[in-house]
């Protein structure tokens, strides 16, 4: 059985190799010496416990980023998202006290500043 994450890769890849035959991708090292730095900010009224930010091509999530800390209703934390790969695009997961859990999949964390939780 193909888990999700690695069916949304597969997804991307043949988006990537559909853009390469068209002739218009972009250069690989495009993400080069970019600021991937995101200021995450929590702007429900549930307490952020977890937080993961994985690269597009990972099958897994990475660790949390939060740890045992936690980011409160109304706080930030400002984290590095480069994992000195290179790579601009990660999938972001949040885990909230109340249950719910946010995924986002794609963020360009090279062309973006903060992330806010709504």
């Amino acid at each position: 059985m193909i888990n999700r994450k690695s069916f949304i890769r597969a997804i991307g890849m043949a988006a990537a190799m559909a853009t390469l035959t068209l002739g218009v991708a972009a250069p690989a090292s495009a993400g080069a010496g970019a600021d991937r730095r995101v200021r995450i900010i929590n702007d429900t009224r549930v307490t952020m416990t977890q937080f993961y930010a994985s690269s597009v091509d990972a099958d897994d999530w990475e660790e949390d980023i939060l740890g045992n800390d936690v980011l409160r209703p109304g706080r930030s934390v400002r984290i590095n998202i480069d994992d000195g790969t290179g790579e601009c695009y990660f999938d972001f997961k949040a885990v909230f006290a109340d249950g719910d859990v946010l995924v986002r999949e794609r963020v360009n964390v090279c062309s973006i500043s903060e992330y806010r939780y709504r």
